[in-house]
């Protein structure tokens, strides 16, 4: 006779996990909470002068500014400036919310705080590249998104449970495919950093080969489409996915046509931002559809939204259950492990890969090396590495908006 997975005799290790603790149970701040909150709250008031100094500087005299950088560079500018206000604000409520042991609310404010610090980010990445003020953003970002994870009140018993579920999970669940379906009926896959990882690494890869294909039976050559420094990588596809999955995952059971529209519509403005983005940051033009159909300032146009549309019908209604099988071949003993290990590694490669984009951006507009990692991305992607790494891409030095 086949032995149970569980002793019947024993607790249920679910219900072991959810008696370790009360669930309504408040908790409070611990002393290192408290130490961070008032570390935030002294950063905010120390901040907020020398920020409105900023704005009021920028308010006064904005088209010197506007003569002196451009238009899309002010623009760029105010949005940091005005991010880095709300930055400060809001950290400064997250610090008293902290102190109050308000943990809910600042659970909230928290998430708040990490997305105007990656808008940030993002504007510093267009305006000055791998800048030290780089660095300050993103400790910043790790420091919060680890308060936002310890304060959450559900997740220190979740990760109990979570433990308890590994035990409970089955070889037989894994043959049968449920493994990651969202049984709750809200979603076809459970949107876990698992699945979501190993569906940003399939589709990353699935993107080359796409591309490949695509270009090879139009312009009749082989050319490399990779993303990414090492790997067949191509990040576009593998956001893109994302954004499909995560926006259409609870309408998975939608016509057909809704979800054409709406995967055109998402797949279109995420094209039109990454060039925009590329281009603003280091003047690189991966692709340009100007005079096309329906060509959007020739970084999306009616054709690519159309094939978005198609890929986002292909991906819900039919590809994405085989990519949760193929996630599923991993041993489910081992899932965690591997994920793990291998999004370590993709963190480093897509560091690296924008590292050696900035490098190449200063060596073309020659800026001297400001720090040991662009030395690095110097001696070992020099030019002619990075135009046959990256062969789809150019670099138009007076199209970035460095200042």
């Amino acid at each position: 006779m086949k032995k149970s997975a569980v002793d019947d005799t024993s607790p249920h290790p679910l219900e072991e996990a959810l008696n370790l603790e009360e669930p309504d149970k408040p908790r409070k701040a611990n002393l290192v909470l408290k130490i961070l909150a008032i570390l935030m709250i002294i950063a905010a008031v120390v901040a907020l002068p020398t920020i409105a100094l900023i704005i009021v500087s920028l308010v006064m005299d904005p088209t010197q500014l506007v003569n002196e950088l451009g238009a899309t560079t002010t623009v760029i500018v105010v949005v940091l400036v005005f991010s880095l206000l709300a930055s400060a604000v809001v950290g400064g409520m997250l610090g008293i919310t902290l102190l109050r042991s308000k943990l809910r609310n600042a659970r909230r404010i928290a998430d708040i705080v990490i997305v105007i610090t990656i808008i940030s980010m993002l504007c510093e990445l267009m305006l000055a590249g791998l800048s030290l003020a780089m660095l300050s953003y993103a400790i910043r970002l790790i420091i919060v998104i680890i308060i936002a994870t310890y304060i959450d009140p559900t997740l220190s018993q979740e990760r109990r449970v979570q433990r308890a579920l590994r035990k409970m999970e089955t070889r037989d669940e894994v043959e049968k495919g449920t493994l990651g379906r969202d049984e709750s009926g809200r979603g076809y896959i459970k949107l876990d950093f698992c699945n979501i990882f190993w569906i940003f690494v399939i589709c990353c890869v699935i993107g080359v080969l796409i591309e490949t294909v695509y270009v090879v039976a139009k312009d009749h050559i082989l050319m490399d489409r990779a993303g990414m420094l090492y790997g067949p990588f191509s990040p576009i596809y593998g956001f893109g996915a994302l954004l499909m999955t995560v926006a259409l995952n609870r309408f998975y059971k939608k016509p057909i046509i809704f979800i054409f529209f709406f995967s055109a519509l998402i797949g279109g403005a995420f094209e039109y931002l990454v060039s925009w983005l590329m281009e603003f940051a280091f003047g690189i033009v991966a692709w340009d559809y100007t005079g096309t159909f329906l060509s959007i300032d020739g970084r999306t146009n009616g054709m690519y939204m159309f094939f978005w549309g198609l890929l986002g019908c292909l991906w819900i209604k039919l590809a994405l259950p085989n990519v949760l099988k193929l996630v599923n071949l991993i041993p489910w003993n081992l899932r965690y492990t591997a994920t793990t290990i291998f999004a370590a590694a993709m963190i480093v490669n897509g560091v690296l890969t924008v590292a050696a984009l900035d490098s190449w951006f200063q060596r073309l507009a020659d800026v001297e090396s400001t720090s040991a990692l662009v030395d690095f991305c110097n001696k070992h992607y020099d030019n002619e590495f990075m135009e046959h790494r990256f062969q789809s891409m150019s670099i138009d030095l007076d199209k970035a908006t460095r200042t």
